[in-house]
């Protein structure tokens, strides 16, 4: 498993462009949108490539590997090489090629944790399994639905670089752009305002050709209230006004996501395995 030198990033590219999942946070790497990496099997001829986002989002696509990256890779993932740095999200694509061994890693590393050979302030978190979840954007749908919505209370702004640069939590625009001035120069974003201060914002959190990957957080205590809908729904439209297609994907388990985006008049396409990978897996 070899970090890949930036001239190898149109190679990767042109297979990962194949691919019928959601593929934008690894095509925003191999782009240089944003920082990350890029792995592969051989230093001058790769065939399995892994990319890594800053965000810990990752994808593992291309053949099978050999012997010595599946070695490599499993060195990666438990933490003994020393080159994963942050908690990722994993996927693979095909993912019915690469299903079973991806499962054979996670066994592997979970049996040796649970030995307890996992770091002492935590007794080593175990890899966790989940289920994501591709979606197709239903124009009619989303009309359809938005008829019936009240708008909620409160000030509904674009997204600046103030804005940009106060918004805080697990999912906000910062995580996803080089600064404020990339996201206000090529990204866009939504931020319903209550008492000035932010309650729920939509952003871009890819935005690549006529694709732009929607990304939201809404604070804790505005949950529930039909903020996050409210958000979505006007970039929504701003994509519609500029001929983009919006896109979005979660993990099965996030209820609240999954349920908005059906509201939303997205559709479940396609799911894949999920993998939490935790940065203390050692």
């Amino acid at each position: 498993m070899i970090e890949l030198e930036p001239a190898f990033y149109p190679e990767a590219l042109e297979l990962l462009r194949q691919s019928p999942i959601n593929t934008l946070f690894a095509e925003s790497v191999l782009l240089k949108k944003v920082s990350g990496k890029l792995y592969g099997d051989h230093p001058a001829n790769p065939r399995t490539f892994y990319v890594v986002h800053p965000y810990g989002m990752s994808l593992l696509f291309g053949e099978p590997g050999s012997p010595a990256f599946q070695q490599a890779f499993i060195e990666y993932v438990t933490g003994m090489s020393g080159k994963r740095t942050f908690t990722e999200w994993l996927q693979a694509d095909p993912a019915e090629a690469w299903e079973a061994w991806t499962d054979s890693v996670m066994e592997i590393c979970n049996r040796e944790v649970s030995r307890g050979s996992g770091t002492k302030e935590t007794g080593g978190q175990q890899i966790e399994r989940s289920v994501r979840v591709n979606f197709a954007f239903d124009r009619d749908q989303y009309a359809t639905g938005k008829k019936n919505v009240v708008p909620p209370a409160g000030e509904l702004v674009r997204t600046d670089e103030t804005l940009f640069e106060a918004l805080q939590g697990a999912v906000v625009p910062r995580y996803f752009w080089r600064d404020a001035k990339h996201f206000a120069s090529e990204g866009a974003g939504f931020t319903l305002l209550h008492g000035g201060a932010p309650a729920s914002t939509a952003f871009s959190s890819c935005r690549i050709g006529s694709k732009l990957e929607i990304g939201i957080e809404t604070t804790a205590e505005y949950r529930g209230t039909g903020y996050a809908y409210a958000v979505c729904s006007a970039l929504i439209d701003y994509c519609l006004a500029h001929d983009l297609e919006p896109v979005w994907a979660c993990r099965r388990d996030n209820e609240g996501s999954y349920r908005l985006a059906v509201r939303l008049g997205f559709r479940p396409t396609y799911t894949l395995p999920y993998y939490r990978l935790p940065l203390d897996l050692k």
